[in-house]
């Protein structure tokens, strides 16, 4: 049987393999692989391929509207007209609205788009009995594995 875990690359990951080969497991039956982590920046504007769920036109989309409606209502009383005039104050409210959101994505959100929580660093695979699966799996539990996993 073999059991895979993730682990942060921390002191609890050598003391779960200590406590291992004390139990019986043999060092041979032990296999650690670490990750490479990302170390570029995620992107913030979407393609066609791959898309975080961030939009950053909906606030220029608000604006856009509330400011074509402003924008159309004083073009009656100046020279070129409500639809000039609501076309222009549309362009001009998406352009805030766009702004304001690129804003708020590149200075106030920038710590989000990094990956939020704990990482795995560490796969640890783990060939043993079916009769030490259970007390692997909770040894390795116990020093704070990310996420277990069981084949037989």
């Amino acid at each position: 049987m073999q059991l895979f875990s993730t682990f942060e690359n921390h002191i609890y990951l050598e003391m779960a393999i200590s406590t291992l080969e004390k139990k019986g497991i043999l060092k041979e039956n032990i296999f650690a692989v670490p990750l490479d982590n990302r170390l570029e920046q995620r992107k913030l504007f979407d393609t066609i391929h791959r898309s975080d769920g961030t939009s950053l036109i909906d606030i220029g989309m608000a604006l856009a509207t509330a400011f074509s409606v402003i924008g159309a209502s004083i073009g009656f009383k100046l020279e070129w007209g409500p639809i000039y005039w609501g076309l222009i104050g549309a362009f001009i409210g998406f352009l805030i609205g766009f702004v304001i959101r690129l804003f708020i994505e590149k200075v106030f959100k920038k710590r989000e788009r990094v990956l939020k929580g704990k990482h795995s660093e560490v796969i640890l695979i783990i060939d043993c009995d079916e009769t030490q699966a259970e007390f692997v799996e909770n040894v390795l539990f116990r020093h704070f594995a990310l996420g277990v996993a069981k084949i037989k």
